[in-house]
């Protein structure tokens, strides 16, 4: 007989983890859904200051034109006649993203104005270029 006592306890002493674990799942759910994620240009370009720069908190879709003339969009080099694709596959994945341009100081004022042309031809207008805020 005391052993049956003894097997009761037991059984009535175990912890359920099933709802802690359905908490955690919906909070890692939550946190990969809300998360933001920092896309980059992939290089390193010079920007010019300005006295009127503001920090932009959206800009999901950068594209960077290097000194040499390159174009680059998520690390990648892209064709000036690629563009317009690419901006509208990044927009469709974000709708609510702008297009930020990372001009280097030396690059050329034609390619800047192809790439504006080619985001607002893919349905972005709100288009804006990267500057160093000036001291």
């Amino acid at each position: 007989m005391a052993r049956k006592h003894r097997n009761r306890e037991v059984e009535e002493s175990e912890v359920n983890m099933t709802p802690m674990l359905d908490v955690v799942f919906i909070m890692l759910i939550f946190f990969i859904v809300t998360a933001s994620f920092v896309k980059e240009s992939g290089i390193d370009i010079n920007r010019p200051d300005a006295s009127t720069a503001e920090r932009k908190q959206r800009g999901n879709i950068l594209v960077a034109i290097s000194e040499t003339g390159q174009i680059w969009i998520d690390k990648r080099q892209v064709d000036v006649r690629a563009l317009r694709p690419n901006i509208e596959r990044l927009h469709a994945e974000n709708p609510q993203g702008a297009v930020v341009i990372q001009a280097d100081k030396s690059s050329k004022n034609g390619l800047l104005v192809d790439v504006m042309d080619a985001a607002r031809e893919a349905g972005v207008y709100n288009v804006s270029i990267a500057a160093e805020i000036a001291p």
